[in-house]
């Protein structure tokens, strides 16, 4: 029997962080639940795909745009279930077991992880607990990873190829289908030290709020860039 699952990851120039997310999946390829790995990758400059081979995974090539860029990856992707992560998390310890919990329900419903910063204190679990309760809601990022039947994504059209919001878009077309994980994904909390969190975060929400009222993906992401 197969592996049932195919492990998507979206890089852009991601070679410092990529080793860790995929030194994380091991974890999954020992309990014979990976199938592949895809690198869909947006034309990186830093061997991100070179390094990707490296370690096994399949690298597609294409336009630097991530709702694209997941898309071109998922439809690469053969098996039953897709996990989409970020090449800056890393799956903690355990986290086969909430997987196979989540498979074995049977619920065919999509599944979200528990949201942890790589850095300690009160403002990463600020920011770390409005993204859980905001998940809770129906609307987990992309940071956060996101596991699913193969069978829903293509039921709700997949990720839309936009270079912001993608997830925030897949989300709402899953909307009570989506279940947390009982595991945590641990992401780089590296642009919020570098721009702050108060800025980083209010930033986040207000791109958010925009995109829910109408703005499109590519004015947003065109603002993203300059701020």
């Amino acid at each position: 029997m197969r592996a049932p699952i195919s492990v998507v990851i979206p890089s852009l120039n991601a070679a410092a962080a990529l080793p860790a997310c995929l030194a994380a999946l091991v974890e999954g390829l020992q309990a014979g639940l990976i199938r592949e790995v895809i690198l869909s990758d947006g034309g990186s400059a830093d061997g991100t795909p070179q390094l990707a081979e490296g370690w096994g995974g399949e690298v597609i090539s294409g336009a630097p745009s991530r709702g694209g860029q997941l898309r071109r990856g998922c439809e690469a992707a053969r098996g039953e279930w897709l996990l989409v992560i970020h090449a800056d998390t890393v799956l903690a310890p355990g986290w086969t077991d909430a997987v196979q919990d989540h498979m074995a329900r049977g619920t065919g419903a999509a599944g979200w992880f528990r949201l942890r910063f790589d850095q300690r204190g009160p403002a990463p679990r600020l920011v770390a607990g409005w993204a859980n309760l905001r998940s809770a809601c129906g609307l987990p990022y992309g940071d956060q990873g996101l596991l699913l039947p193969r069978a829903l994504y293509d039921a709700v059209g997949g990720y839309p190829d936009q270079p912001l919001m993608e997830d925030v878009a897949l989300a709402r077309a899953l909307r009570g289908r989506l279940a947390r994980l009982e595991g945590n994904a641990v992401t780089s909390a590296e642009k919020y030290r570098r721009q702050g969190w108060l800025r980083r975060g209010g930033r986040n929400l207000w791109t958010l709020m925009r995109y829910i009222m109408g703005a499109s993906p590519d004015a947003l992401a065109e603002s993203y860039r300059r701020s």
